[in-house]
């Protein structure tokens, strides 16, 4: 199993085993927890025919560390990770894609939040740099709630190229910036899309700043400077939703 990883929590193991069995090698289940949502979830795992075992709660600890586990906890293939080739082929599949891109962002939770949102709006894939940045982890699959799996994440060696490949590919690429000068609304989200979102203090870097088509802010009426980015970049999402949801409605 030098391959697999370990997963944990209710609703990411949950999606996995309903979406992709096949990758799941074992579910573990810890020995003195017995619930409804535990019981659904292991006759879930036998109905897939996958492995259930028990084990104890501080082994389990001990192999996952200070996280909330929920006594839940999966061996699992890895997803097959999207190239930047992968990425681009993509987009000939899909009608208007929507696309999140993070640069720099490096809490792992944050990362997580951001893959659960992308997943509520129908993003196509979601898009980080190699460097400097979080990538896949049992955190971030635990934040997520299953996104993980059902939203590709594309890690690409030069974030700022595959923009503009993607700009290319008809899509356009809009940052989020407090200094913006419109708000989200303003911009047109109906056809191809590219969020990117900056990271945590520092924002967008200079040089993506300048390969966006838009730079855009949210409108804010209290008093704090800024959003967290993954609540942002929610917003940020739900925007090009309504648009899109106008639009068909129109």
């Amino acid at each position: 199993m030098s391959d697999s990883q370990l997963i944990y929590g209710l609703h990411a193991v949950q999606s996995l085993l309903k979406r992709h069995p096949d990758r799941v090698i074992e579910l573990q289940l810890t020995e003195r927890r017995d619930d409804p949502r535990l019981r659904a979830l292991e006759a879930l795992a036998r109905e897939r025919g996958t492995k259930v075992i028990r084990v104890d709660a501080q082994v389990l600890q001990k192999a996952l560390g200070d996280v909330a586990h929920q006594g839940v906890a999966a061996q699992v293939l890895p997803i097959a990770p999207w190239s930047e080739d992968d990425l681009i082929a993509a987009l000939a599949e899909v009608q208007s894609p929507l696309v999140l891109a993070l640069d720099g962002v490096q809490d792992p939770h944050n990362l997580g939040a951001c893959l659960r949102s992308a997943d509520a709006c129908g993003a196509l894939a979601l898009l980080v740099p190699k460097d400097r940045a979080a990538q896949l982890s049992a955190v971030v699959r635990k934040v997520a709630a299953g996104a993980a799996e059902s939203v590709p994440l594309v890690t690409v060696t030069n974030l700022v190229r595959t923009l503009k490949l993607l700009k290319e590919a008809q899509l356009w690429v809009t940052g989020a910036a407090a200094d913006a000068p419109r708000e989200a609304a303003e911009v047109d989200f109906t056809g191809g899309t590219v969020l990117v979102m900056g990271s945590e203090g520092a924002g967008l870097r200079q040089l993506t700043r300048q390969t966006c088509d838009y730079l855009v802010r949210l409108p804010q009426l209290g008093s704090v400077e800024s959003l967290n980015v993954s609540v942002a970049a929610g917003m940020l999402l739900y925007e090009v939703v309504r648009q899109r949801s106008k639009a068909q409605a129109g």
